[in-house]
């Protein structure tokens, strides 16, 4: 009969770590979290895991597991071996793990006081296995001191120094390759399509006609540092929406989800990518900078609370889009127009009110009653509905005054030809709002939008009939 088999838990046998995954999911439930994590960490470690422990609601049966090692530690037990699962994460974590995965005959873990990890866990192994009496199962430098211990050291997903230097104290090894984040993963995490949404910072200097060399490397710029701050949102937002990403039938796959791409370093491109658009901020001066904060804290807010609050959360989405026009007048120097900003008002909580619209569609389609991780549920689909197409009408009503109004004779010689954006506009509303209402909208509308050919037709008579507003 073979030795027991000792296995990590860590980026081992989870394809991520329990520590930020607890922490993610305690701060998703309570902003206060960082705080008293900050504290409990002054005691220690343990203190600290045992805390998350408690106050984080994290669903074991959606984790991430690495199928190629439970398939191992399977085979393992089809050949009469024993395993146990021996982790620095808090025991009531491992436990809950464990009787989920019902593979291990022993289930060890950090009690609050003693982290086991690295030389405590080799101590720990030693004493209740014998030296070289165990197998070890194992995925970082931390684990080198727990494969001197072992009869063999069994690697998964290490670097190539960890595992030369595990060659040389183990009297076994085992490698094992089961994933490894690519570049494309990342991209896909920070979601560079949304950035044509930041587009809009464009917006007061073409709509002012002020477009001159200055104005359009300031939009430049604010273009560029929206989309790292937003892309900072973007992966802040997915880590404290893993447990409702996991049971969705489309987000589950997104790479933190999924555990493609580890949640540490997860939370290190929300700190980077922000400090780095900040940075870019400074430069354009405090008024857009001020902007800039103030979408991070309402869109940090919107993740945390806010979209799970109904109606509230379509007018913060509008809002977001909107603040992004202010941002372009910030950045430029160019007083924004009342009638611009009223027409985004309504056209943005229009295309909001979609996005909810096409998740409870989707709802529908699953068998399920509420969008998962937002407010509504599937009998609200009506109102929301008639607040998407409302909403859009009433942003076309809004252009519809600008036309007659006196302002517009100062920009554009022929405002006539202006009533084409409006029949065009009425048309493109109503053809999204029946794209949602049939379940054909599987992204935010205005990405949606920049890949439909029929959007992208409408864009370009548009912008002919403001030109010829402009010029003829």
């Amino acid at each position: 009969m073979p030795e027991i088999l000792v296995v990590d838990l860590d980026h081992t046998l989870l394809k991520s770590d329990m520590l930020f995954e607890s922490f993610w999911s305690a701060f998703s439930q309570d902003w206060r979290s960082p705080f008293l994590s900050a504290a409990a960490l002054l005691q220690g470690k343990a203190s600290l895991k045992r805390y998350l422990a408690g106050s984080a609601q994290v669903d074991v049966s959606t984790l991430p597991y690495d199928a190629e090692v439970i398939s191992y530690i399977a085979t393992w037990r089809d050949e009469g071996g024993r395993t146990a699962l021996v982790t620095a994460s808090d025991e009531k974590i491992a436990q809950d793990i464990g009787n989920h995965l019902m593979l291990f005959d022993e289930i060890h873990g950090s009690n609050g006081t003693e982290n086991l990890k690295g030389e405590r866990k080799a101590q720990f192994l030693s004493e209740a296995y014998g030296e070289k009496q165990f197998s070890y199962m194992g995925d970082s430098e931390a684990d080198l001191a727990v494969w001197k211990h072992a009869k063999r050291a069994i690697t998964v997903n290490t670097p190539k120094s960890v595992n030369t230097r595990a060659a040389q104290i183990a009297d076994e090894i085992e490698h094992l390759e089961t994933h490894t984040p690519t570049i494309g993963a990342y991209l896909k995490a920070i979601r560079p399509h949304q950035w044509i949404k930041n587009a809009l910072v464009f917006l007061p200097m073409l709509a002012a006609h002020q477009i001159d060399g200055p104005s359009f490397l300031a939009s430049l710029l604010a273009l560029i540092a929206f989309s790292l701050v937003a892309s900072s949102v973007y992966v802040l937002n997915d880590l404290l929406d893993l447990s409702a990403d996991r049971v969705h039938p489309r987000k589950r796959m997104r790479p933190f989800a999924a555990g493609i791409i580890p949640i540490e370093s997860g939370t290190w491109m929300v700190v980077g990518l922000l400090a780095i658009g900040a940075v870019i901020a400074a430069f354009l001066g405090p008024a857009f900078l001020g902007v800039l904060i103030g979408y991070y804290a309402l869109t940090t807010g919107y993740s945390l609370y806010l979209k799970r609050r109904t109606v509230i959360d379509i007018c913060v989405l509008a809002g977001l889009y909107t603040i992004r026009i202010v941002a372009g007048g910030a950045a430029t120097g160019i007083p924004l127009s009342v009638w611009l900003l009223a027409f985004s008002i309504f056209f943005f909580l229009s295309l909001a009110a979609v996005k909810r619209q096409a998740e409870l569609v989707d709802s529908v389609k699953h068998g399920k009653l509420e969008a998962s991780g937002r407010g509504y549920h599937v009998d609200d689909l009506p109102i929301i509905s008639m607040i998407s197409i409302s909403a859009g009408y009433v942003s076309v009503l809004v252009m519809a005054l600008y036309v007659n109004s006196p302002a517009v004779i100062e920009l554009y010689p022929q405002p006539k030809a202006l009533w084409g954006v409006c029949s065009i506009l009425l048309y493109w509303i109503t053809r999204t709002v029946m794209i949602a209402h049939r379940g054909r909208m599987h992204d935010d509308p205005v990405v949606y939008a920049a890949k439909d050919h029929v959007s992208q037709t409408c864009f370009l008579i548009i912008l002919m009939f403001v030109i010829a507003g402009s010029f003829l």
